[in-house]
């Protein structure tokens, strides 16, 4: 019996399972754009959460906020319940299979970045938040039913203790 090149090229390739498809090959997470509202319940602008090479990007639409520097984080659960945003629980700290637990502590944090917000009130930014992800991972920020995106008061900490929560966006697939 007589096999030809074509054939057995043809048998190779069909034993290729569809999981090997490069990752660049498969459909990126749709951008997500989340509402920021303030103490009083009022909408200060957007964040939009679209995929990054090395983490999620944020892009920021801010309105009336204070102006000066600030600090914003990612928190742990998918809840901004006004005046004080406290209901966002602590940074985002997933646990992570076989990740040295320094990284996965630092999953919430966006590191080397101080929101400047102009003085009429307004900042239009992007950063990569490098510890998250938009996919199905444990430092997803859609993992357990979602996150938060914390903006605090000061950008340097007060006694020890973090600066005031004064803006929360919930982060959770709709």
């Amino acid at each position: 019996m007589k096999v030809t090149t074509s054939t057995l090229l043809l048998l190779a390739l069909s034993a290729i399972p569809a999981a090997a498809v490069p990752a660049s090959a498969q459909t990126a997470p749709k951008p997500v754009t989340v509402n920021i509202i303030n103490a009083a319940k009022e909408n200060v602008g957007t964040a939009t959460l679209s995929e990054a090479p090395k983490g999620v990007k944020i892009t920021l639409d801010i309105k009336n906020l204070p102006p000066g520097q600030h600090l914003m984080h990612i928190h742990q659960f998918p809840k901004c319940e006004a005046p004080d945003f406290k209901s966002a629980g602590p940074h985002f700290n997933p646990k992570m299979d076989g990740a040295d637990s320094s990284m996965a502590a630092m999953a919430g944090d966006i590191p080397h970045f101080e929101l400047t917000v102009a003085q009429n009130g307004t900042a239009h930014v992007s950063v990569v938040a490098p510890g998250v992800t938009m996919g199905n991972e444990p430092n997803s920020v859609f993992a357990n039913g979602g996150t938060s995106l914390v903006i605090h008061e000061v950008a340097k900490t007060v006694s020890d203790s973090a600066p005031p929560r004064i803006a929360c966006a919930v982060i959770a697939k709709k």
